[in-house]
């Protein structure tokens, strides 16, 4: 399964906009690399459509998961309960930190799990609900 990606980059901790063509194992080391550092930030889409493109947001224990449906729309996926709703948690959008509710975030190893589950479809409906912001 090919696929293309971007992501912060280990050695400087920043977001690094080239995307690779891969497969899954080169993702997942560099995901394991980003987990390893405490945090960090994924783009990824199928190597042969611009959209869907799902993003993965996370530091320490806390994920948030991001969907460019095309050009003009973007939804968050609702979160787990991990954090309450009314709690905000901070994680890095490219070289930002960016704040999010606890509606929308999720523990990062789940996250990590429902992106492994959209690089096997390259589908989100059932990745949970989504809402357009």
């Amino acid at each position: 399964m090919s696929m293309v990606w971007a992501a912060t980059s280990p050695e400087s901790g920043r977001f690094d906009p080239v995307e690779r063509r891969s497969e899954m194992k080169e993702l997942s080391d560099r995901f394991n690399d980003l987990r390893s550092s405490g945090q960090g930030y994924v783009e990824v889409r199928s190597s042969y459509r611009e959209f869907p493109v799902v993003m993965l947001a996370f530091r320490e224990g806390h994920a948030v998961v991001q969907l460019m449906s095309d050009a003009e729309r973007m939804s968050l996926l609702v979160g787990d309960g991990t954090v309450p709703s009314g709690t905000e948690v901070e994680v890095p959008i490219m070289d930002d930190l960016a704040v999010f509710t606890g509606d929308f975030v999720l523990d990062a190893d789940r996250a990590w799990d429902l992106m492994h589950d959209f690089l096997q479809t390259w589908t989100v409906s059932h990745l949970g609900e989504w809402c357009e912001v």
